[in-house]
Parts: C-alpha cells; sequence; structure tokens
C-alpha cells in the first residue's frame, strides 16, 4: 500500500494515484473548541496530533524564518486587553486579537518612499544571517514527519505579502505605477535574500517533498492589482523562486486566498505545480477550474468553509459529494481541503463527517 507521501508525491506531479489526498488548515481557536467537543487529548493532557487524528496525507515541517530587515524586532505599540498594536521589522503597525485567531488590521507604516528603504532596510537584508534560521528544529520535524510516511513542505511568504506587511496596500499600489525601479529593487533584494536562507535549510535540515509560496494575489471577487501589473512586477520573481525550487525537484505550491481565477494562466505560465485553496466565497469555482486547469496544474481545496458552518449533513454530503464527483470528471489531481481554512463555527462532529464522506469516495 502506497504510503501518503508516495500518493501526494504522485498527485503533485500530475501521475496516476490511487486516491485523492487530504489536508486542511484548522484554527487553534477552533481545536480549544473541539477539545470541549470530543476532540482528543493524549494522556499528557495534549491534544492527539491533527494530521495523524484525521488521516492528512500533507503536512508543513517549517522553511519559516525571520524575512523583516531589523531581525526580531517587535515593538508593542498599544495594547488593551482584546487587542495589541505591534510594530514590526519592517516598521509597519499592525493590530491583532490577543484571544482569536484572525488576520491583523493594517494602522501604520514607516517605510513609504525608496529612500526610507535604502537607508533603514534594506542593508538588513543583503546577506545570510543564520540567526534567523532554526536548522536543528526544521530538520528534527522533517525526520519526525518523513518517518510518518507523509508528504512534507517548507513554506513561507514571498515578496509580495512580504511587501504589503512592509509598505502597506497604498504606498505599494501607488509605488508599482509611480516608482518602478524601487519595486523591482525590493524585489530582487528580498529574493536573493530569501534564496539564500532557503538554500542554507535545504541543504543543511534536509530536502522537504515540497515548498509552499503563500501570496494572497485578491480579495473577494477581485485581484489586487491589475494582471498586467503583476505580470511586469511580481511574477518574474515568482518563476525565479519556483525554478530555485524546481532545481531541488520540488513540486511548488502557490497559495492564495481571494480571486485567483484571473490569474491562473500566469500561475501556470511561471511553473507552479499546484494552487490552494479555490476560495468560493471569494469569488472562485473549483470545477471550472479543474475543468480548464486540470491537466496544467494540482489542485488543493475548493470546499465552501460555509458548508461546514450550517451543521447539515445531507448539505455536507451532498456538497463534499460534488466537489470529489466533480474533480474526478475532470480528471485532476486533487487533495480536499476547505477554500480556506476550518474557523471556530465548525463543530468537531461536521468535519469528522466531512472526511468520512470524502473517504467513501477518494478513490479514483
Amino acid at each position: 500500500m502506497e504510503t501518503s507521501r508516495e500518493i501526494v508525491d504522485a498527485l503533485m506531479r500530475r501521475k496516476p494515484a490511487p486516491r485523492m489526498g487530504i489536508m486542511e488548515n484548522i484554527w487553534g481557536d477552533t481545536i480549544e473548541k473541539w477539545i470541549t467537543q470530543g476532540y482528543p487529548l493524549n494522556d499528557d493532557g495534549k491534544i492527539v496530533d491533527i494530521a495523524t487524528h484525521f488521516g492528512h496525507d500533507l503536512v508543513g515541517v517549517g522553511g519559516w524564518f525571520d524575512l523583516l530587515p531589523l531581525k526580531g524586532f517587535s515593538e508593542i505599540v498599544e495594547e488593551t486587553d482584546e487587542w495589541k498594536v505591534v510594530r514590526n521589522g519592517a516598521g509597519a503597525s499592525l493590530k491583532w486579537w490577543k484571544n482569536k485567531s484572525g488576520t491583523p488590521e493594517h494602522v501604520d507604516f514607516r517605510m513609504t518612499s525608496r529612500e526610507i528603504w535604502d537607508r533603514d532596510y534594506r542593508p538588513h537584508v543583503l546577506e545570510l544571517d543564520r540567526g534567523r534560521l532554526d536548522v536543528e528544529g526544521t530538520k528534527a520535524n522533517l525526520t519526525t514527519r518523513r518517518e510518518q510516511g507523509l508528504w512534507t513542505s517548507y513554506g513561507h511568504l514571498f515578496i509580495w505579502e512580504n511587501m504589503r506587511q512592509s509598505l502597506g496596500d497604498i504606498c505599494l499600489y501607488e509605488s508599482m505605477a509611480l516608482d518602478k525601479e524601487w519595486i523591482h529593487d525590493y524585489n530582487r533584494v528580498h529574493t536573493d535574500f530569501f534564496k539564500t536562507h532557503m538554500c542554507v535549510l535545504l541543504e543543511e535540515a534536509g530536502k522537504p517533498d515540497g515548498a509552499w509560496m503563500y501570496e494572497d494575489m485578491g480579495y473577494r471577487d477581485n485581484i489586487f492589482c491589475s494582471p498586467a501589473m503583476f505580470a511586469e512586477m511580481i511574477f518574474p520573481y515568482f518563476r525565479e523562486m519556483v525554478e530555485f525550487y524546481h532545481s531541488y525537484d520540488l513540486p511548488v505550491t502557490l497559495h492564495t486566498c481571494g480571486l485567483v481565477e484571473p490569474v491562473l494562466d500566469m500561475i501556470v505560465d511561471v511553473g507552479f505545480d499546484a494552487v490552494h485553496p479555490m476560495e468560493v466565497k471569494a469569488g472562485n469555482d473549483p470545477l471550472r477550474i479543474a475543468r480548464k486547469y486540470a491537466d496544467k496544474l494540482t489542485l488543493i481545496g475548493g470546499l465552501d468553509e460555509r458548508i461546514l458552518e450550517t451543521h447539515d449533513r445531507g448539505l455536507i454530503r451532498r456538497e463534499v459529494t460534488k466537489l470529489i464527483q466533480g474533480m474526478k470528471d475532470a480528471g485532476a489531481s486533487f487533495v480536499f481541503a476547505s477554500d480556506h481554512s476550518i474557523s471556530t463555527n465548525v463543530d468537531y462532529q461536521d468535519y469528522l463527517y466531512a472526511v468520512e464522506v470524502f473517504r467513501e469516495q477518494c478513490a479514483y
């Protein structure tokens, strides 16, 4: 019997596989709620491993490192019982919930011109800094998951999300139109910086089975900027990074929340092997994507998470079945997952039921 690692490797390379894969992103808050609904604990009181408990095939094992210019910098600007505003190593202040999961609010940014970038931040991201890496911890994670037979990956944000959390959206979009040389310099420096550090992880911590790049390209019903802007200033660096990972024989998944369909041709063109999560509530149609791109991309995600929030078992069965059978009809290499992540609005038994329905039908 093939291991999860072998099955997902086949799926990622769009080769014949005996069944579909399965993975999921589950909020920490959600697991805390699920413990009260029967999610199991070990004898030491810690939660049973999520991937093991649900039989997930794909797991991340590392690849994260501090890629902001001022290493380890974190300054609390303002704080209440419910939230805190923290200035990061790129000079940006972000507002975070303290007691629940959520995307931070963008509050303030210091990196608002090329002059500030050149003077205060650029010098800090020009050379390898081993203190940013956890080689031994990454190696240990990789070894453990490899022994379990799971498909492993390194993942991180790249240039697009890096710029959004460093410059802020307004400055970023204005600069893409008015100061293209700065944006290209920023991306050139950060691409080189990223590759330098990732080389160390790959060569010293070990090579996983694949790589993930987390770069949200859109929001509900639209993408953040025009395809032409993306093509000129962002996707050339995506291509370079994909080619870097491919030189290690690693398939590369692009995680992008929001609407993605308008840039799927570009995603294919620069060489990505898979896309996740095909967010339905943002306007994507996973089965339409499958019919058009099944021969070009492995598809991961696509189950409208709001279906699980209804607690309607009949609806859950119909929608899970529709997604799985539609992917089969399209000939897609498919990894079952929600179209974003599992929120606290989902009950433990309802998610278990969705997994059960998947198991009934996942064989190709």
